[in-house]
């Protein structure tokens, strides 16, 4: 699976949120200045890829994801570990922390999540 530009990414959000959708609804969760073409192209792209497929209605085609974007997580944030953080979920975390991203609350939360599953 490849790693999604910015734009695909935008676009992608937008389809798992709709679940599935014409150009134009997705055109309209967009922030303003997309154009439809540009977005028509880009979903095309993103189907060749083979995150996206479509039903055909006439001319005008219905777009839904092929991947869930579980599965596009999962990927990406195995991607960012391995890069970033030497493959260590315990760098990223303290990273976050040492950036005030996270409170020792959100840690204790996180904490609690880990135990229930052991």
């Amino acid at each position: 699976m490849e790693q999604l530009t910015n734009k695909e990414e935008e676009i992608m959000q937008v389809l798992w949120k709709l679940e599935k959708a014409f150009v134009k609804e997705v055109l309209v969760l967009l922030p303003k200045g997309n154009h439809y073409n540009t977005v028509s192209t880009i979903i095309r792209n993103l189907e060749e890829k083979g995150f996206v497929s479509h039903k055909a209605f006439g001319k005008t085609h219905q777009y839904f994801p092929v991947v869930s974007k579980k599965t596009y997580t999962e990927k990406f944030m195995n991607l960012a570990t391995k890069r970033y953080f030497d493959n260590s979920y315990k760098s990223m975390v303290s990273f976050f922390a040492k950036e005030e991203k996270i409170s020792a609350e959100e840690l204790r939360e996180i904490l609690k999540i880990i135990e229930k599953k052991n």
